[in-house]
């Protein structure tokens, strides 16, 4: 759990930074370090993305997940999660809930993410997710000068998925092999772009109900390939 632990402090400093360097940096500043960011996202998401091997099992699984996302109202309850934080910490950041989603999402669908605390789970090395941690920290200060505090909070929910996936691999780390991993990655990078999208304000897409598909996913090649 070292790499997720430094990790989640990674992103909280950078946030600080962000936040404090913020009312110092004139708005067209801010705006065009969003756009980097969204175009980043998409290009990171298509590199992913573009490893997919099985492209029936990769849609499949999109559909589904998108499908068992949008009944259960992933967003939804993630938006009410972050207005619930935002109220007990007395916060008046219009951007709080968009500043905590992507973070959450750009820290956690990246391959590094899944390779990373599949690696320190089996092997008990964090080399990959101390190097994440590096890009996530300087990430988080240009997302939190743009969007505020919440993008701190997203350490929240990395935390309990990058923890949870690490101990899960350390327990079952067999389970994984090659192909779900590619897979897992590859559509992992399609969430990344739906993301880009999002925050370049291209389209508004609901990429959190979509995340079942990581699930999905991992089920169809265990059982089809």
């Amino acid at each position: 759990m070292l790499g997720t632990i430094v990790n989640v402090a990674a992103v909280v400093a950078g946030t600080v930074i962000g936040v404090l360097i913020q009312s110092r940096l004139p708005k067209k500043i801010i705006e065009i370090i969003f756009q980097v960011m969204g175009v980043f996202t998409l290009l990171l998401g298509m590199m992913m993305a573009l490893k997919m091997q099985h492209f029936v099992i990769g849609i499949g699984s999109l559909v589904l997940g998108s499908i068992i996302g949008e009944l259960i109202g992933l967003e939804k309850y993630m938006n009410r999660f972050s207005e619930w934080v935002k109220s007990k910490v007395k916060l008046k950041n219009d951007k709080f809930s968009d500043g905590l989603i992507t973070a959450f999402l750009l820290y956690c669908m990246g391959s590094l993410t899944i390779l990373g605390a599949i690696e320190e789970g089996i092997n008990a090395n964090s080399e990959l997710l101390l190097m994440k941690s590096l890009m996530d920290g300087v990430s988080s200060v240009a997302l939190a000068s743009a969007l505020g505090i919440g993008v701190g909070f997203s350490a929240i929910p990395l935390l309990i998925y990058q923890g949870g996936l690490t101990l899960l691999a350390g327990s079952v780390g067999s389970f994984f092999t090659e192909p779900i991993i590619n897979e897992l990655s590859a559509v992992g990078g399609v969430l990344l772009i739906g993301l880009g999208i999002n925050i370049l304000e291209i389209k508004k897409l609901r990429i959190l109900n979509m995340i079942p598909a990581l699930i999905i996913v991992v089920m169809l090649v265990y059982f089809l390939t």
